[in-house]
């Protein structure tokens, strides 16, 4: 399996009590630069995770990335094959490792902004995203991208 830091997983301790959450993971989905979507990506992804986890999501939790709270180990390969494969889309990072590059929206809506804040943050997403995938820092890392002067 391939998706590393953008699965927390999460078990309960007396499954046979409450056997609707024996497993509860969380996994993290990377947010395209500036967060752009478009209300048909938001509903795929919505719909995938209804079919496949509990349906609960947090929209750009303090990491930025979308959340899905609450799948079982089973449906962890199949949610990210149908993200990679189907939406062109990737798992976020969490844990000692790089987490999610972020970055303002930039010169999209801002004429204030001194750099191509998107583009420097995709450049370097798409250099590090197997960091992502394969933990190998000591602590948490991360890349924030703000366009003010």
């Amino acid at each position: 399996f391939g998706y590393g830091g953008g699965v927390i997983g999460r078990y309960c301790d007396a499954p046979e009590e409450f056997p609707g959450v024996a497993h509860f993971h969380t996994m993290r989905i990377n947010q395209p630069g500036g967060k752009f979507y478009t209300a048909e990506f938001l509903r795929n992804l919505c719909d995938l995770w209804d079919f496949r986890g509990s349906g609960i999501t947090n929209m750009h939790g303090s990491t930025g990335d979308i959340i899905f709270l609450g799948t079982t180990t089973p449906q962890l390969e199949e949610i990210f094959y149908e993200l990679t494969h189907k939406y062109n889309q990737d798992l976020g990072g969490s844990g000692s490792n790089l987490r999610t590059p972020a970055d303002c929206i930039g010169a999209a809506r801002c004429e204030y902004a001194c750099y191509d804040t998107q583009a420097l943050c995709y450049h370097l997403t798409q250099e590090y995203q197997d960091e992502l995938h394969r933990p190998a820092f000591p602590y948490k890392f991360k890349f924030k991208f703000d366009g003010c002067p």
